[in-house]
């Protein structure tokens, strides 16, 4: 008797930002998304400087902040009427401060959520609110007015009103290494250094987009700054000359973050952008080292300073907060990577040493363990007997994966619904459908579904259409779906949410593709351009000597 023969997985390429070295195994080890969704864009994400490093979220007319091991909201701030702004927590951990749309700056006790100061200066939406870390009593805020201010939390007028940017001022820092120091950048495509002192602008940065983000480095001699889907190095030790621009986004980058590094010095630079990437970059040569998808385009992100939790604000309404999983046991020892070389935190991987077990004692007793496996004798059996081996596996039943059961009872759609587990890797999900096709039951497995049981194949669509791996069947997935469900199209809103999301990501890719081979074609015509002058020149006469 035959046995059943299993859907077989075919295998794929990895794509290229996929590649396993020691930089992609760090940053993949940000795993196990959570994924919250607010009433609003989530303009802002901060993580207290101060353990437990709670996360600060500010969405619609609140302030949420969550904490870090849970990912569940401790506090709301909700004295807004209008849409909050830049909701930041000190790095003493008492005090928050946000801004709104109305212009109104408000500083909270955050134990108690009392308001402790209301500042009404501006007169249009204020989009920055900072506390200095030299001096914990002086706030920043940068307002559409086109003007920045510095208070103090004491006084009920601004110290200083910095007023030389001609539009928005959308962003704006401190100077780590200098009190007297503030950075800020508009919409008028210039970031200005100030002296507090004199109130006057120290340097004019001058770049071609309009400036969505700014920040200095730790040592305060070099500050980045985003601006359209350019990054750019500036030094302002050297004048204020750019001394790199990096261009890896396909849209406008809106925020930029430095890793935690567990103290050990910020060596790993974090970018978002509208083209729902996050890009992470090595500082010493501006090689991009990893690269994160998401969903949809990002606004705001942050990371912990204990590198253990990454959070990202979407345009959607949607909170990602990705945990860093702890290493594999062997990965402790002979880890390579420069981010790794800090010591562990002992509050990360309280699960993973849960006995209070010793972790030299537990690799020396498994290495034990496999030293009495060595030594164990081979069984022996009595002189002249003979030993038959089943080779033909009959006894032993093969215990067959879910969506093969399915298969084998010809159950398609049962099948394809287990294939799209977010647990199952899409290699495996895709050779399912293939065999489907194969079979001439992927239109059975799609047909008759209900709202419910329609939106896993859709979301799955939506997250690999793209690949360059699975294209060719997603589109043919995605053919059959709309052949199907197009005449119900206006009955769920759910659905038809999902069939314009996908249709944007089509397009999207389809534009990033169509740009792509616009500027392949002019290099080409620039070479061949250059190739026939140079032939024409070489069929020139040369020049008469007299």
């Amino acid at each position: 008797m035959t046995s059943y023969a299993t859907a077989p997985v075919l295998k794929h390429p990895a794509p290229p930002s996929s590649s396993r070295t020691n930089e992609s195994r760090y940053w993949r080890r940000y795993k196990n998304p959570t994924y919250i969704k607010e009433y609003a864009p989530i303009t802002h994400v901060q993580f207290a400087p101060q353990k437990p490093h709670r996360l600060a979220v500010t969405a619609s007319s609140e302030v949420k902040i969550y904490a870090p091991r849970t990912n569940k909201v401790v506090k709301t701030v909700a004295r807004f009427k209008e849409t909050a702004r830049s909701g930041e927590i000190r790095s003493d951990g008492n005090l928050l401060v946000a801004g709104d749309d109305s212009g109104l700056v408000q500083v909270f006790n955050l134990n108690s959520r009392e308001i402790l100061k209301q500042i009404k200066d501006h007169q249009q939406p204020v989009h920055v609110t900072k506390f200095s870390p030299h001096n914990l009593s002086n706030l920043l805020t940068c307002s559409d007015d086109t003007t920045a201010a510095l208070y103090d939390l004491t006084s009920s007028t601004p110290l200083l009103t910095f007023t030389g940017h001609t539009d928005y001022v959308r962003s704006g820092a401190f100077l780590p290494n200098s009190p007297h120091q503030i950075l800020t950048g508009s919409y008028d495509s210039t970031v200005k250094l100030w002296d507090t002192r004199t109130g006057n602008a120290e340097m004019t940065l001058q770049s071609n987009y309009a400036t969505e983000a700014v920040l200095p480095y730790p040592s305060g001699g070099l500050v980045l700054s985003a601006g359209g889907p350019v990054v750019r190095c500036w030094d302002l030790v050297g004048g204020g000359r750019c001394l790199r621009e990096v261009s890896n986004h396909q849209k406008t980058v809106t925020c930029l973050t430095f890793d935690g590094a567990n103290g050990a010095g910020k060596r790993r630079l974090l970018s978002g952008g509208l083209d729902q990437m996050v890009k992470v970059y090595d500082v010493a040569d501006w090689k991009v080292v990893h690269t994160m998808r998401y969903t949809a385009p990002i606004l705001s992100i942050a990371i912990s300073p204990d590198d253990t939790h990454l959070a990202a604000g979407l345009s959607d309404s949607t909170l990602s907060i990705r945990q860093r999983a702890p290493p594999k046991v062997a990965a402790i020892s002979s880890s390579s990577h420069p981010l790794d070389s800090a010591p562990l935190n002992p509050s990360t991987y309280t699960s993973f040493l849960s006995a209070g077990a010793d972790l030299g004692a537990l690799l020396a007793s498994a290495e034990t363990d496999r030293a009495k496996d060595k030594k164990k004798a081979p069984l022996v059996g009595e002189k002249g007997e003979v030993r038959i081996n089943d080779a033909s596996g009959a006894g032993k039943k093969k215990k067959l994966r879910v969506y093969d059961r399915f298969l084998k009872e010809f159950r398609y759609g049962a099948a394809l619904d287990a294939a799209l587990k977010r647990d199952i890797p899409p290699t495996t999900s895709f050779s399912l459908i293939t065999e489907l096709i194969h079979r001439d039951g992927l239109r059975t497995a799609l047909s008759g579904r209900d709202d419910v049981s329609l939106e896993p194949i859709l979301r799955f669509l939506i997250r690999n259409v793209t690949d360059t791996r699975f294209g060719s069947t997603a589109a043919q997935v995605s053919l059959v779906v709309i052949d199907l469900y197009s005449p119900i199209m206006g009955q769920s809103p759910l659905i038809d949410d999902l069939f314009g999301k996908l249709q944007k990501k089509v397009n999207d890719e389809l534009r990033m593709q169509r740009d792509v081979l616009v500027g392949l074609k002019g290099m080409v015509d620039m070479v061949l351009g250059n190739a026939i002058m140079g032939q024409g020149e070489a069929s020139l006469p040369s020049p008469v000597v007299v």
